[in-house]
């Protein structure tokens, strides 16, 4: 796109600086619209096209990010076709954000001179406005509170393809040491026009991280002050929100972003941390000490146990001089390279080829015995102590019960080791292996048939390279640095992990009051116990960052089914087929349903709420059909059946990103996606023939959901429910296709 395409002089470009603020993640969107007078308007954000049109579509974006200290320069390719058999013009509409200034604006081939300039928000909220009242279709009006680039018009060829290039700067919000970013963005769950989007970060301070709680992001640093990002082919709606985390001076930088919620007394916060890029004296890393666990079991034999070799041998190799290791195998017996670990160096490393080079494959697997001797071992002085607990197969061998195992992790670990454990296939019990890790603040990692068990394990040594802060503990304290419990509640996750080198820390959980907040980080570094004070004002709390609590009550969904899972192990409660008498279990289970209904975050346990006539309100009825789910599957600990749960469980409990179309892996491990539930905003919507229900009263009577009162598309009082909403970052509510049951001020309010 760089030779052909023509450039269009910018006239009249608005500079919107200061008019509105940032409001939440509105998206851009996907479908370009022709009217049958051949004139198409391109609104990069949701499809109106009336019925029998012709369309001009978006086939494709690519979004250019560059961040330069607090200025961002975004610049999007948008690739056009059109399907009609003349050529067609068109007029591209896009929301930016707050104080948006457009720098160029280019189209492929030959045409008229054209022009493109920035709107502010009255004047692009008048064109939103008309669109709807003509229309009948409110999808533009989430872009609510935005500017809009609306272009001049140019061709489109006959059965041909247009590009598009425009690019526009702004200043980014800080708050603190965070800088926040915001590419608007359709919320829309029918949205899915592929998107390409990288970052480039470059800042005169060095940058401690980089998040974004909206789309998975591949991050590549090139320097203390450069970081890159990238996205390939998302078809992830809702805005793409990043967050650069400046490095503290105090050797921890922290930032914390909150949502208000008056019904919690408070609201929800989640803590974004990352130790500094390059350490500083006050922050040395800790030294390992590795006992590698291998299974040597006869279902080992052939390329598996070679991958294992070589893994385990370059995770040695990856240790430095001075650190410590041991390699224990088993089958049904137990048996040590060393009887503790040993420092390494060139004669331990030679030692340890000449093991590993000598292990045979045979027997069972006794994975009780293995991990008692892997936690037993006295611990090297000053070191953190890690074990890669590796396994292809289910416990055959000694002490086989799933609770047994467990409390060797629970009780028998005096010495605090973390159980990295790796499942091998898909004959591994997961519950029990996800457990052993969480007990322990560490993770499990799952190889699948044809994947390689050497880059798994290579994988994960490569994220223990440095840790900085062990044992990190997170408290809330007053002016006197004297503990104050109970402003911060249900942190997830409960027990912090260890904060590695590269490595950044986020933390969910619920706050109570108004006042600051004083929280106070502890651990254990490689000079001795740090400590770290921040303060943080709760002013900024707004419902703009309606992610925060989605993904709480998302890790919070995952933390309860694990612990059914648990529970249902030890008491047998769901082995009968009959409904589980465990009174423990029946709350666990009426939480998920509470959590899924309100957030709208359906799992494989709950993804009925979606079906077409199930009656929300009968919350007992609802809890006793989950229930009966989780027993039909719960039972299930290995097999395909049973790595579909464990990876449904990983993605909740350590999601740190949205998962807007409720995305879950089904029995058979295929991607399920539901679309009759939609989160937008801080709401959720379950749709019910062609209206969608505010999940605030989905779990009322049938006969109480009859509307108070009935407000009509384009009205005056339409425009004044908008505005309402728009208060409060909820304009999105009204943008959804169909009629909208919503609740507003106490009132049930039909949008037809």
């Amino acid at each position: 796109m760089n030779d052909p395409i023509k450039k269009i002089g910018i006239t009249g470009a608005v500079l919107a600086l200061g008019l509105f603020g940032a409001k939440s993640a509105s998206p851009l969107g996907s479908v370009a619209h022709v009217h049958t007078h051949a004139h198409a308007v391109v609104p990069v954000s949701r499809s109106f096209v009336a019925p029998g049109t012709r369309t001009v579509t978006v086939t494709g974006i690519d979004a250019r990010i560059n961040i330069q200290d607090r200025l961002a320069t975004t610049t999007i390719d948008v690739a056009l076709y059109n399907s009609h058999s003349r050529r067609l013009e068109a007029e591209l509409l896009m929301p930016v954000p707050d104080g948006s200034v457009l720098r160029g604006f280019n189209f492929e081939g030959k045409g008229a001179e054209g022009s493109a300039r920035i709107l502010p928000r009255e004047e692009a909220r008048r064109i939103y406005e008309s669109i709807v009242s003509r229309s009948k279709d409110p999808a533009l009006l989430e872009f609510v509170g935005t500017g809009l680039i609306k272009s001049s018009v140019f061709p489109v060829p006959a059965g041909g393809n247009q590009k598009i290039r425009l690019t526009y700067e702004q200043i980014l919000p800080v708050d603190g040491r965070r800088i926040d970013y915001v590419l608007p963005r359709t919320e829309s769950i029918d949205y899915r026009v592929p998107w390409n989007i990288s970052v480039r970060v470059r800042s005169a301070e060095p940058v401690a991280t980089i998040y974004s709680p909206s789309h998975d992001i591949k991050i590549k640093r090139h320097g203390k002050r450069d970081l890159a990002a990238t996205i390939k082919a998302t078809t992830q709606p809702g805005a793409f929100q990043l967050s650069c985390l400046l490095q503290s001076r105090e050797g921890m930088a922290a930032s914390l972003i909150a949502y208000p919620d008056p019904k919690v007394g408070g609201g929800y916060f989640m803590l974004l941390a990352a130790p500094p890029v390059e350490l500083a004296d006050g922050l040395k890393r800790l030294k390992r000490e590795v006992t590698v666990v291998i299974d040597r079991s006869g279902s080992m034999a052939g390329e598996k146990l070679e991958q294992v070799r070589t893994a385990a041998t370059q995770v040695l190799e990856g240790l430095a001089d001075g650190e410590a290791f041991n390699i224990i195998v088993y089958n049904e017996v137990v048996e040590a390279f060393a009887p503790r670990p040993v420092t390494k160096d060139s004669r331990t490393m030679k030692l340890a080829r000449k093991y590993l080079a000598g292990i045979r494959v045979s027997g069972g697997t006794n994975i009780h015995d293995a991990l008692v001797e892997a936690l037993r071992q006295k611990l090297t002085a000053g070191a953190v102590p890690i074990v890669l607990f590796l396994t292809d197969g289910l416990p055959t061998i000694g002490q086989t019960s799933e609770r047994a195992i467990r409390e060797v992790a629970e009780k028998g670990n005096p010495f605090g080791r973390r159980i990295f454990t790796i499942g091998v296939g898909v004959d591994v019990n997961t519950p029990l292996l996800n457990r052993l890790s969480r007990v322990s603040r560490a993770i499990s990692t799952y190889v699948l048939p044809k994947e390689d068990v050497e880059v798994k394990v290579g994988q994960v040594f490569k994220r223990l390279a440095g840790p900085v802060l062990a044992e990190p503990e997170l408290r809330v304290i007053d002016g006197n640095h004297r503990p104050l419990p109970g402003r911060i509640t249900d942190l997830l996750p409960a027990r912090l992990p260890d904060i590695f080198e590269g490595e950044q820390l986020v933390l969910l959980g619920r706050y109570q009051g108004e006042k600051k907040l004083r929280i106070q980080l502890r651990g254990r570094s490689g000079d001795g116990e740090k400590t770290y004070n921040f303060v943080f004002k709760l002013d900024k709390a707004t419902t703009a960052n309606a992610f925060v609590p989605r993904l709480w009550a998302n890790n919070k969904i995952g933390v309860l089914t694990e612990a059914i899972r648990d529970r249902a192990a030890d008491s047998g409660s769901f082995a009968s087929g009959q409904p589980p008498n465990d009174p423990k279990i029946r709350e666990l289970t009426d939480e998920i349903v509470r959590l899924s209904r309100e957030f709208g975050i359906l799992t494989e346990f709950t993804a009925f709420f979606a079906e077409e006539g199930t009656n929300l309100a009968a919350t007992d009825l609802i809890s006793r059909r989950v229930a009966a789910i989780q027993r039909s599957r719960v039972g299930t600990r290995s097999g395909l059946s049973g790595y579909n749960q464990e990876a449904n469980s990983k993605l909740q409990v350590e999601q740190k990103t949205l998962n807007r179309r409720n995305q879950y892996w089904d029995a058979s491990f295929k991607s399920v996606e539901i679309a009759n539930v939609q989160q937008v905003n801080d709401r959720a919507f379950y749709k019910r023939g062609n209206t969608w229900v505010d999940s605030r009263l989905v779990g009322q009577q049938r006969a109480a959901i009859k509307p108070d009162r009935v407000v009509a598309i384009g009205s005056e009082e339409f425009r004044q429910l908008v505005d309402k909403l728009a208060a409060s970052n909820r304009q999105g509510c009204v943008a959804l296709k169909g009629e909208i049951l919503l609740e507003v001020d106490g009132q049930k309010v039909l949008v037809r």
